[in-house]
Protein backbone atom coordinates (compact mmCIF):
# COMPACT_ATOMS: atom_id res chain seq x y z
CA UNK A 1 0.00 0.00 0.00
CA UNK A 2 2.63 2.61 1.05
CA UNK A 3 6.15 3.05 -0.12
CA UNK A 4 8.85 4.11 2.18
CA UNK A 5 12.23 5.97 1.37
CA UNK A 6 15.14 6.98 3.70
CA UNK A 7 15.79 10.80 2.93
CA UNK A 8 19.94 11.80 4.05
CA UNK A 9 22.02 9.71 6.70
CA UNK A 10 20.03 10.61 9.90
CA UNK A 11 18.07 7.62 9.90
CA UNK A 12 20.41 5.25 8.85
CA UNK A 13 23.12 6.58 11.90
CA UNK A 14 20.29 6.04 14.03
CA UNK A 15 19.16 2.96 13.04
CA UNK A 16 22.61 1.40 13.49
CA UNK A 17 22.97 2.55 16.43
CA UNK A 18 20.74 0.52 18.31
CA UNK A 19 20.60 -3.10 19.56
CA UNK A 20 19.47 -5.68 16.94
CA UNK A 21 16.21 -6.53 19.08
CA UNK A 22 15.25 -1.97 18.62
CA UNK A 23 16.55 -2.85 14.76
CA UNK A 24 14.02 -5.58 14.38
CA UNK A 25 11.05 -3.77 15.80
CA UNK A 26 11.95 -0.60 13.83
CA UNK A 27 11.37 -2.86 10.91
CA UNK A 28 8.26 -4.51 12.22
CA UNK A 29 6.35 -1.05 12.61
CA UNK A 30 7.55 -0.20 9.43
CA UNK A 31 6.34 -2.95 7.34
CA UNK A 32 3.10 -1.92 9.38
CA UNK A 33 3.16 1.52 8.35
CA UNK A 34 3.74 0.14 4.72
CA UNK A 35 1.10 -2.54 4.50
CA UNK A 36 -2.17 -1.27 7.10
CA UNK A 37 -4.49 1.06 4.97
CA UNK A 38 -4.90 2.31 8.84
CA UNK A 39 -2.06 1.69 11.02
CA UNK A 40 -3.11 1.72 14.70
CA UNK A 41 -2.00 5.18 16.49
CA UNK A 42 0.07 3.02 19.01
CA UNK A 43 2.14 2.41 16.45
CA UNK A 44 1.98 5.93 13.72
CA UNK A 45 0.53 8.85 14.85
CA UNK A 46 0.76 12.23 13.53
CA UNK A 47 2.35 14.98 15.68
CA UNK A 48 0.01 17.64 16.70
CA UNK A 49 1.35 21.77 15.77
CA UNK A 50 3.73 20.51 12.91
CA UNK A 51 2.73 20.34 8.84
CA UNK A 52 2.20 17.00 8.36
CA UNK A 53 5.19 15.44 10.53
CA UNK A 54 4.54 11.67 11.69
CA UNK A 55 6.45 9.77 14.45
CA UNK A 56 6.57 6.12 13.96
CA UNK A 57 5.99 4.62 17.47
CA UNK A 58 8.49 1.53 19.00
CA UNK A 59 8.76 0.44 21.85
CA UNK A 60 10.91 -2.28 23.09
CA UNK A 61 10.76 -3.49 27.11
CA UNK A 62 10.62 0.26 28.80
CA UNK A 63 12.48 1.95 26.17
CA UNK A 64 10.29 3.82 23.72
CA UNK A 65 12.05 5.58 20.20
CA UNK A 66 10.40 7.28 17.73
CA UNK A 67 11.09 7.57 14.08
CA UNK A 68 9.74 10.85 12.42
CA UNK A 69 8.86 10.90 8.64
CA UNK A 70 6.65 12.41 6.30
CA UNK A 71 4.02 11.80 3.16
CA UNK A 72 5.07 13.50 -0.54
CA UNK A 73 3.43 12.03 -3.41
CA UNK A 74 0.31 10.08 -1.64
CA UNK A 75 1.40 6.92 -0.17
CA UNK A 76 5.12 7.58 -0.52
CA UNK A 77 6.62 8.11 3.49
CA UNK A 78 9.74 9.78 3.67
CA UNK A 79 11.67 8.56 7.15
CA UNK A 80 14.35 11.60 7.64
CA UNK A 81 15.14 11.04 11.57
CA UNK A 82 14.95 9.00 14.84
CA UNK A 83 15.67 9.32 18.95
CA UNK A 84 15.36 7.30 21.69
CA UNK A 85 12.36 9.21 23.91
CA UNK A 86 13.14 9.37 27.36
CA UNK A 87 10.52 12.32 28.22
CA UNK A 88 6.76 12.61 28.40
CA UNK A 89 7.16 14.95 25.75
CA UNK A 90 8.73 15.03 22.18
CA UNK A 91 11.85 17.52 22.61
CA UNK A 92 11.52 20.64 20.59
CA UNK A 93 14.79 19.91 19.40
CA UNK A 94 13.89 17.10 17.75
CA UNK A 95 10.99 18.06 15.87
CA UNK A 96 12.64 20.96 15.05
CA UNK A 97 15.34 19.15 13.48
CA UNK A 98 12.70 16.91 11.24
CA UNK A 99 11.01 19.90 10.04
CA UNK A 100 15.01 21.30 8.82
CA UNK A 101 15.19 17.54 7.27
CA UNK A 102 11.70 18.04 5.39
CA UNK A 103 12.19 21.01 4.21
CA UNK A 104 15.93 19.87 3.18
CA UNK A 105 13.88 17.24 1.23
CA UNK A 106 11.25 19.39 -1.26
CA UNK A 107 14.30 22.00 -1.69
CA UNK A 108 16.38 18.68 -3.27
CA UNK A 109 13.64 17.43 -4.57
CA UNK A 110 12.88 21.01 -6.61
CA UNK A 111 16.41 20.90 -7.78
CA UNK A 112 16.28 17.60 -9.92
Amino acid sequence: MRTTYVYGNEFWDFYYAQRSEVQDKIDWVIGLVRSLRMVPEKFFKHLEGTDGLFEIRIKVGSDIFRVFCFFDEGNLVILINGFQKKTDKTPKNEIEKAERLKQKYYEDKSRK
